[in-house]
């Protein structure tokens, strides 16, 4: 959650960055969360958002830190696309209003199959047999709603 307030503070004039998550409860799992805003600084030329999303994606959350050099080693080693993985997912009015999320779990349809995606956060010292128990448990709901 620090990460995206370092990565909105140039645009805001100010921001909320609760100090730990919260337990979002959803109809089959649950998940935390923390809800970061900013109001965003009143200009001439009015911020676009998609320069604000720019410097959000992707966020430490999924990539790790530093992002650069992260994201590089992740495109290196991990041998897949993530496609619509990890992306920003939201909506954006004509005013520039929005909320955005993290898509950490998604599918992304072409013809007839669907790829599903969900992430652990692996770190130095991260058990292989439970990230793969983890992975596998994130892909349940998705797995239940598709039959």
């Amino acid at each position: 959650m620090r990460s995206v307030a370092d990565a909105i503070a140039p645009f805001c004039k100010s921001t909320n960055v609760p100090e730990s998550p919260f337990v979002l409860h959803l109809a089959n799992v649950m998940h935390l969360a923390t809800d970061v805003t900013g109001a965003l600084v009143e200009t001439l030329n009015k911020v676009d958002s998609f320069s604000v999303l720019e410097k959000l994606h992707p966020s430490a959350a999924v990539c790790g830190t530093p992002t650069a050099k992260a994201n590089a080693l992740i495109n290196e080693i991990e041998g897949l696309a993530r496609g619509r993985y990890a992306g920003p997912v939201g909506w954006i009015d004509a005013s520039g209003d929005g909320e955005l999320g993290i898509a950490l779990r998604c599918g992304q349809i072409q013809g007839s199959s669907i790829r599903i995606y969900a992430g652990c956060g692996i770190v130095a010292g991260s058990n292989p047999e439970r990230e793969l128990a983890e992975s596998q448990a994130k892909f349940a709901p998705m797995k239940s709603a598709l039959g």
